[in-house]
């Protein structure tokens, strides 16, 4: 079928009203880069790794994709892409069977490979913000990996967004940058995650219609308070969650708590709620405050 056969026939499944039709993403044929350089543009790295596993202590990177971009910080508009890298490690252990299948990455494809540490740490230092879809996550890795980017700001896509104020079930890439964008991308490895989300940052948000990144460097720049009420009443575990709290079994952290971040400047309305309905007689002086801001944001430095 030729391209006006293809146009064609897409048009009319879309006249039904019964049909929604996607395409394939793109990067490198994106039309909306803006395209015009801008005094004070800032330079982005949008990241994603394959691991060996879930836990950022045992697990290690066996792909790793990176795309550097350049984007205007006062209007939010994407510039251009100015550089890609995309590799493989060998993790010195065979891969599990579950990761096999979610990665599609074999033994064969890591067996002797290195990151490139150059071309990495070379990205890092030209960059002024990391960005990724479960920095929580890739951030302890890459930390780990690459000293470079612990002096790095970073971002999540995943957990800085509001998409439950956008109405959206999932926070999964594929589904995201479907709702936003209705196009699809070839998922699980590292590079095609990293082009997706620069796809998803040059998309508006469904209901409110305003531009993702713009958000997302909004809320980048942030300094908030992680609030750990530590000591609680047990009885009061369920006031706590309701409220938005998660626990923290201490494995890693050292302090078994229920804890919540909100803004540093609704602190004090938090800690008047947790003295006036979580703590006898508002003895609430065990209550543990850390205030985060973009360095530490998602790395071990945060627990």
């Amino acid at each position: 079928m030729n391209p006006l056969e293809t146009e064609t026939a897409i048009s009319a499944l879309r006249s039904t009203g019964d049909f929604r039709v996607l395409r394939k993403f793109n990067l490198d044929q994106d039309t909306r880069f803006t395209g015009k350089s801008v005094e004070g543009a800032m330079i982005a790295l949008s990241l994603d790794t394959e691991t060996t596993g879930f836990d950022y202590v045992e697990d290690k990177i066996i792909e790793m994709g990176i795309v550097a971009f350049e984007y205007d910080p006062d209007t939010a508009s994407i510039i251009r892409v100015i550089g890609k890298y995309n590799g493989f490690e060998d993790p010195g252990a065979p891969l599990s069977d579950e990761i096999k299948e979610i990665t599609g990455i074999t033994d064969e494809m890591v067996a002797g490979q290195t990151l490139n540490d150059n071309q990495i740490n070379n990205l890092a230092q030209m960059a002024d913000l990391v960005i990724a879809h479960n920095a929580g996550f890739d951030r302890k890795l890459v930390e780990a990996r690459f000293p470079a980017f612990v002096q790095l700001p970073w971002a999540c896509t995943m957990s800085q967004l509001d998409w439950k104020r956008e109405r959206v079930s999932s926070r999964v890439l594929e589904f995201l940058l479907y709702k936003c964008t209705g196009v699809f991308f070839d998922a699980h490895r590292a590079l095609d995650d990293a082009e997706a989300l620069v796809g998803l940052l040059l998309g508006n948000f469904p209901v409110n219609g305003l531009p993702i990144f713009k958000e997302l460097l909004e809320r980048a720049g942030e300094v908030t308070s992680k609030i750990c009420a530590a000591g609680s009443p047990f009885d009061k575990k369920d006031i706590l969650k309701q409220r938005g709290y998660r626990w923290d079994g201490g494995e890693k952290s050292g302090c078994k708590s229920w804890w919540t971040c909100v803004p540093q400047e609704a602190e004090a309305e938090e800690m008047a709620y947790l003295a006036s309905d979580i703590y006898p007689g508002g003895r609430s002086g065990s209550v543990i405050i850390k205030r985060i801001d973009p360095y530490s944001r998602f790395s071990v430095r945060e627990i």
